[in-house]
């Protein structure tokens, strides 16, 4: 028996985690490499996230836990 090499695209796989100027790049925990960014990169992302001192956030609505009063209530009102 011998072995032979393959590539197998992993590409749909790999995570990229934002760490100071470059992305480090994983393989489920193993880190595989490392993109470089310039000096005054920016980011181009969708109206919902933003960007803040190397991290990214997602805006999102959440229901305010203080007011909830009631719960199992139907569409009529009735609890």
């Amino acid at each position: 028996m011998s072995l032979k090499q393959q590539k197998i695209d992993i590409t749909d796989r790999v995570v990229g985690k934002l760490k100071n100027e470059h992305i480090e790049l994983y393989l489920e925990n193993e880190k595989i490499g490392e993109i470089s960014l310039p000096e005054g990169f920016s980011f181009k992302l969708e109206h919902h996230f933003e960007t803040d001192q190397q991290k990214i956030y997602q805006n999102v609505s959440v229901t305010d836990q203080a007011q909830e009063r009631y719960t199992d209530c139907d569409e009529g009102g009735w609890c």
